[in-house]
């Protein structure tokens, strides 16, 4: 709301333009005293006042209080749906350019709202893109923005920079965020179940990287637990949009926000969709460390799908990933390095963790076949990734099996030394150097904690 000298100059011009008394204006709610008082700007009129006198003059509360021509908030937020739908299709690039003029608009007209809502598509295009320091900026000022917001509305910014340092390879930081929000959440009293989705499934991720296997594996389950299930969202948010547009040419702009807000509500839940990937690959693995490797390759394919189907693409190759190690393990060599193709195609520069995952299996690959060289070529390109990313879990393994190469070969001080190296990155299972888990929210109808045997 302006200052109360502007708001009254307003409705002394608007009352003029009209050919309105101040005794015209004001009766029947008000007396022609009050109305003279706030045109001098003298008084801070009250909403009630506001949204009387406005209905009198034929505008809006919106535009008496603030200026703004009405329905302009409003067709921001249909700006920003129309953005977050392209998003959603897939063009990163082209979402970005209508998310940064938007986020001029909404800066020029001290809408706040919008701005985080411009902010963190920014930063989302930018996780899309690999641009990660400019993720983290953005994600971090939309939360400077919500700072006297309640914790549930700064999960998605908080979770979008904790995933831009997951994939820059800065799994401690990364566990960090997530875990003090789950665990600042939980001991609030503001266990929001949306909130709690994004973050827990963000946190399986950083968790599996650091060999915290039975930590990922509860998260999942709660993630799937907590999550709406969605049968078609795409399609009834671009109904709402639509109606929303329909509303809006006709003037019905309290109707266009509701169905706004309703097209808003099921992109947060498509957004959803790359964290429930997350779970299901979290279940596949689970299923591969037990053997199942046919429930395995189900659910890491159903994983990759909605991935691919989005617009997640290093997402889906970090998946692809664990998929070519069950095809590795049905014997299914080809299709699995087909997979791994495609991963280090993208480059490191994004995903050290994943690509020196890829480079493990196709090494365990070559050695299977008897290509002892190209074996300890991968195992080492791997190494260096690997201890940039500081995945400790993966660097103990990863230097237990070169130095079996090594010790076959007769190299004995070299495998000593790569076995030397792994003992010195040796973690615990199950555990991080981060404290204990994250404790579970207070739900009444939240299932016990399960035991899951998912660390080794």
């Amino acid at each position: 709301m302006d200052e109360p000298a502007e708001i009254g100059r307003r409705v002394q011009r608007m009352r003029t333009e009209l050919g309105l008394t101040q005794r015209k204006l004001a009766e029947p709610a008000y007396t022609p005293a009050y109305v003279s008082t706030l045109e001098a700007g003298k008084v801070r009129p009250s909403e009630a006042a506001l949204r009387y006198l406005a209905g009198r003059l034929g505008t809006s509360y919106e535009e008496l209080a603030t200026g703004r021509p009405a329905g302009l908030a409003t067709e921001l937020r249909l700006a920003l749906t129309d953005a977050q739908q392209i998003l959603a299709s897939g063009a990163a690039g082209e979402a970005a350019v209508h998310y940064r003029r938007l986020l001029a608009e909404a800066e020029d007209l001290g809408l706040t709202d919008e701005r985080v809502g411009a902010l963190l598509g920014l930063g989302d295009c930018a996780l899309e893109t690999g641009e990660l320091p400019a993720a983290i900026g953005h994600f971090e000022a939309a939360e400077r923005l919500l700072a006297d917001e309640p914790l549930p509305r700064r999960a998605r910014p908080i979770r979008g920079r904790a995933v831009a340092h997951l994939l820059a390879g800065e799994l401690r930081y990364a566990c960090y965020l997530l875990e003090s929000t789950i665990d600042e959440l939980g001991a609030s009293g503001l266990a929001d179940p949306e909130a709690l989705v994004l973050l827990y499934a963000a946190v399986i991720g950083p968790y599996i990287d650091m060999g915290a296997h039975a930590r990922a594996a509860h998260a999942a389950e709660l993630a799937l637990a907590l999550a709406p299930r969605v049968t078609d969202p795409a399609l009834v948010a671009g109904m709402h949009r639509q109606v929303a547009r329909t509303f809006l040419t006709e003037g019905r702009v309290a109707d266009a926000d509701a169905s706004l807000a309703k097209a808003q509500a099921i992109y947060g839940q498509l957004q959803l969709r790359t964290d429930l990937a997350h779970c299901h690959w979290m279940r596949g693995y689970v299923h591969a460390q037990n053997g199942d490797l046919t429930s395995a390759e189900r659910e890491l394919r159903t994983a990759r799908d909605m991935l691919s189907a989005g617009r997640a693409a290093l997402y889906t190759a970090q998946v692809e990933v664990e998929l070519a190690d069950v095809l590795r393990r049905l014997g299914r060599y080809e299709e699995a390095a087909g997979l791994l193709s495609a991963l280090l195609a993208l480059g490191d520069s994004h995903g050290a963790v994943h690509a020196g995952g890829a480079h493990r299996l196709l090494g365990l690959m070559a050695e299977e076949r008897g290509a002892c060289d190209s074996a300890e070529e991968h195992y080492v390109q791997a190494l260096a990734l690997l201890e940039r990313s500081g995945a400790t879990g993966d660097l103990a393994d990863l230097c237990r099996l070169l130095g079996d190469l090594l010790r076959r070969a007769g190299r004995t001080e070299a495998a000593l030394d790569a076995y030397r190296t792994g003992l010195g990155h040796r973690a615990a299972p199950g555990t991080t150097t981060l404290g204990p888990a994250p404790a579970a929210p207070a739900f009444p109808h939240h299932p016990p904690h399960p035991h899951h045997p998912a660390s080794r």
